[in-house]
């Protein structure tokens, strides 16, 4: 089905309600396309590679900041174990893994996004693709990660956190080591999954809290993908 060439722009709230349905149906179809589209192209990038970490994190984060230090080190030493680094391709922690493991000579990979205002793709990586839609993005990202590290974020790290908690507590992807790195950051969203979503509101299993682990330490980041099936063992 081609789209109209004169789509209404269905970001715009007043046009998305006003527009047709079959319009707006339309162009929901013709971007599912391109989904499929950029999901295959970046399918191609990540097949070279056999054991995979992806991590998370701001873009705004700088050079400075402690957590640019330590992610670079977790890249660094999961990069001469033999893992590829994956991350969202930007600037802030991106960077620094990516910088990590190009700096340890290992496979550094950047799905950048692209963004009117926002986010290039940073110079510290050995293979990349754009996308132009977060869904594709996401999905690539995490599709046989080995492991995930997320640093301090925020709504973007905490949307694919969100994701990937759901895809392994309901069983629909392969169970692989979630590390929150940085506990002074994530003590507070670890208080109220444990205290209002599992004790109070009973909204999640005991348990459902132990599928991810809350370090400071680069060397238990470390051990704790190691420890770890890859996705090929699996």
């Amino acid at each position: 089905m081609k789209p109209s060439t004169n789509l209404p722009n269905t970001t715009d709230d007043g046009q998305r309600f006003c527009a047709p349905r079959e319009i707006l149906l339309q162009s929901a179809m013709f971007r599912l396309g391109e989904v499929e589209n950029e999901i295959r192209s970046g399918y191609e990038v990540l097949r070279k590679y056999h054991k995979t970490v992806t991590i998370f994190g701001s873009a705004r984060i700088k050079e400075t900041n402690k957590y640019y230090k330590l992610a670079m080190a977790i890249a660094k030493k999961l990069s001469n174990q033999g893992y590829t680094i994956i991350t969202g391709g930007g600037g802030g922690i991106m960077e620094a893994s990516n910088r990590g493991a190009f700096e340890a000579n290992g496979n550094s990979v950047g799905f950048n996004i692209k963004l009117p205002h926002e986010q290039s793709l940073n110079s510290h990586t050995t293979d990349s693709f754009s996308f132009q839609h977060f869904a594709p993005r996401k999905i690539v990202m995490t599709l046989y990660a080995d492991a995930y590290i997320f640093f301090p974020g925020g709504f973007g790290t905490l949307d694919e956190l969100g994701e990937i908690l759901t895809l392994v507590q309901t069983g629909k992807t392969t169970k692989a080591p979630i590390v929150l790195f940085g506990s002074e950051f994530w003590h507070l969203f670890n208080e109220f999954i444990c205290t209002e979503m599992r004790d109070k509101e009973q909204l999640i299993t005991p348990g459902d809290e132990t599928i991810y682990t809350i370090t400071d330490d680069v060397d238990e980041a470390v051990d704790l993908v190691l420890k770890n099936k890859t996705y090929c063992e699996h």
